[in-house]
């Protein structure tokens, strides 16, 4: 299983600093005379007497943490790496597969065997089997998984009670402190590593609430899912990714941080599903010509911020008054940065609960309270067949297209349609290649506006004895899709 689910192209490109050394037409060196305001240099810290010892801590919090075999479905098997060319032309025939087995890292987080991975790691699952350190080898259950933040909960069942680790508070966390790295890379179970924490809150592109941990721990493949622990012996992330040119570690990786870890395993756990809080805003970056167009106060020069562009017809942001070219600037407390900022302080947000947001109108502050509610996507389910009709189903979990997913997926405001929010493995809306955050136009000539719609067309279409042909959007571009029904799994009723 891949560690990294960064891909190398985001590397931008290589930063290279050149020092000049300034010299007289005499040899001497020339030295500017320092004024009585020149601030004085900052004084380096004292250096440590040694590096730290983490025998002591490794060996208190190796027995909690595991190595996870996965044997993949036969569809998921055929990723990009494993389709490799055949010698003799053409791709490897589809028959001819053999099952294949990924690994990944976990780690214990109650006496009742609760692990915490990531969903990456066993998203394709036939079979999910966890190694202990003492050789102890047990069949795991997946409990509840969570695409946006890419965690995923299992269960074993050992009998008896199971060495377990805490999670720690990654609020505290600061750049610089020694980290530690455990898990399964390449297989080799047990491993350990260490650096230093190097950023906060790293936004890598790969879903709308990144806020990620930057380590220079090495992680590589199968670390995926391990934990990242202080020196207090406290998980204060899960190793996800890694920023790789090579596909090896080059000393650049990114955990979830640990109290993002806490509020989804606990909506895993019971009901089982990921509630977030929901605004109903379309927001954008404060630039500085933005802020001088809308007389923006100095105080907020550095364009903090994130500016309305929309809000959804009676959504808590409009009950609550927020209008288009407001600047919401803090949200429950705490400070809002960048729209990026707002998702992810707004989804931290049960839903009924009452929120304050600050906003900046017309160069002046005001207070708002939004009642909170849940994040339509949250509550998608297979529905591309009524209630209480048991023809096939493509294979589709749909949701509404909200200004909040309008804004993370870069759509214009005018656009309607249905987000596919999940696709079956093994369905035929997977085999004809949909993908979730494709946004569903169109169902043959017919315009889709709503997910009901949808349903319906692709009920209509299913039952006339054709292929359904979706009209897509994806990447800016409308293409068709055309879903065979004689495609994918057996089980696809419901």
């Amino acid at each position: 299983m891949l560690a990294s689910r960064f891909n190398s192209t985001a590397t931008r490109g290589l930063l290279v600093a050149v020092l000049l050394a300034g010299t007289s037409l005499g040899g001497v060196a020339a030295v500017r005379a320092a004024s009585a305001d020149t601030p004085a240099p900052i004084a380096p810290a004292a250096a440590s007497p040694m590096l730290p010892d983490f025998t002591a801590l490794v060996s208190k919090v190796k027995p909690a943490v595991v190595s996870i075999t996965v044997q993949l479905k036969p569809e998921a098997a055929m990723d990009d790496e494993q389709q490799g060319p055949n010698p003799f032309g053409g791709m490897m025939p589809q028959q001819h597969q053999q099952p294949i087995e990924a690994r990944g890292s976990g780690f214990i987080i109650d006496a009742n065997g609760t692990i915490v991975t990531n969903n990456h790691v066993v998203k394709d699952a036939k079979s999910v089997s966890i190694t202990m350190e003492d050789g102890t080898e047990l069949q795991a259950k997946v409990i509840g998984r969570d695409p946006r933040t890419d965690l995923a909960v299992l269960k074993v069942k050992a009998g008896k009670p199971l060495p377990y680790i805490q999670l720690g508070d990654s609020g505290a966390v600061k750049v610089g402190e020694w980290v530690i790295a455990m898990g399964n890379p390449f297989g080799l179970g047990g491993s350990v590593t260490a650096g230093i924490v190097s950023a906060l809150g790293r936004d890598i592109g790969s879903g709308p609430y990144d806020s990620f941990l930057q380590v220079d721990a090495p992680i590589n493949r199968g670390n995926s899912g391990g934990p990242l622990f202080t020196q207090d012996g406290r998980v204060i992330g899960v190793n996800t990714a890694i920023l790789s040119p090579t596909g090896g570690s080059v000393g650049i990786g990114f955990a979830i941080p640990a109290n993002t870890v806490k509020t989804v395993v606990a909506d895993l756990e019971a009901p089982g599903h990921v509630t977030r809080g929901y605004l109903g805003v379309a927001a954008q970056s404060v630039t500085p010509a933005m802020a001088a167009a809308l007389n923006l106060p100095k105080e907020n020069a550095g364009h903090a911020g994130a500016l309305v562009a929309e809000v959804t017809p009676d959504s808590p942001a409009a009950k609550a008054g927020i209008k288009p070219g407001d600047v919401i600037t803090s949200v429950a407390g705490n400070a809002i940065g960048t729209p990026r900022d707002l998702a992810v302080d707004v989804a931290a947000i049960k839903p009924g609960e009452q929120a304050k947001i600050d906003v900046l109108r017309d160069g002046t502050t005001q207070t708002l309270t939004a009642s909170v509610e849940s994040l339509p996507t949250e509550t998608a389910s297979d529905s591309t067949s009524p209630a209480g009709d048991h023809s096939p189903s493509v294979g589709l979990a749909l949701a509404p297209l909200s200004p909040d997913e309008r804004g993370q997926l870069d759509l214009p405001a005018h656009t309607r349609g249905a987000l596919v929010a999940d696709v079956k493995p093994g369905s035929p809306a997977e085999a004809a290649g949909v993908q979730q955050g494709d946004v569903i136009v169109g169902v043959g000539a017919m315009a889709i506006a709503s997910p009901q719609q949808a349903v319906k067309a692709i009920h209509d279409a299913v039952h006339s004895g054709h292929g359904v042909a979706l009209r897509v959007l994806r990447d800016g571009h409308t293409e068709f899709v055309a879903i065979d029904m004689s495609k994918g799994g057996d089980d696809q009723a419901g």
